[in-house]
């Protein structure tokens, strides 16, 4: 089986500082769904893995974020595309929990619930604890610029031989052509 795994806020959709709250909130990034739906049709499924600790803080409910997922879900639909499973981290940054990216929680469930080995699946995100969560479970960290890409890549503590990439769309051709 042939699997991708996106970090949601920030390679999807915009990110925020204040969190996406509200399905009015989240909004693709240009490009995204259709690269989503571009996977698909060369046969990969798609999850998502994400930190979504506005639960935890109380910012919103489960029942706001499923929301916020079903729009995501059918604008993804809309474009040809699906993604297969969301599996996220509801916790505040201070729990101990082993869920929250950077720590392996959301990836092994993946691994679980899919029965599948995650050694060089490709896993994209914007953020440092993205790329660490992957090379933890022997993912393939791939980073886009969209979000906090930028700011992860000024950081300079990113994993040596991590791609870069503009945004998902650009991330998708280089899996697609190497697929080729």
């Amino acid at each position: 089986m042939k699997l991708v795994i996106l970090d949601r806020d920030g390679v999807i959709n915009f990110d925020s500082d204040q969190f996406i709250k509200s399905p009015q909130e989240w909004l693709p990034i240009p490009g995204s769904l259709e690269a989503i739906a571009r996977l698909c049709q060369a046969g990969y499924r798609v999850v998502v893995a994400s930190n979504q600790s506005g639960v935890g803080r109380g910012l919103f409910d489960m029942s706001t974020l499923n929301a916020i997922h079903a729009k995501m879900h059918k604008l993804v639909a809309q474009a040809g595309g699906r993604i297969d499973a969301v599996f996220f981290c509801p916790h505040a940054a201070d729990s101990r929990c082993v869920c929250r990216k950077p720590k392996p929680g959301l990836f092994q469930e993946i691994s679980m619930r899919v029965r599948r080995d995650l050694r060089g699946v490709p896993a994209i995100g914007d953020s440092l604890r993205d790329l660490q969560a992957a090379l933890e479970v022997g993912a393939r960290p791939m980073l886009v610029k969209t979000g906090k890409g930028r700011r992860t890549l000024e950081g300079g503590q990113m994993p040596a031989g991590t791609p870069v990439y503009e945004d998902l769309a650009d991330a998708v051709q280089a899996i697609l052509a190497e697929a080729a």
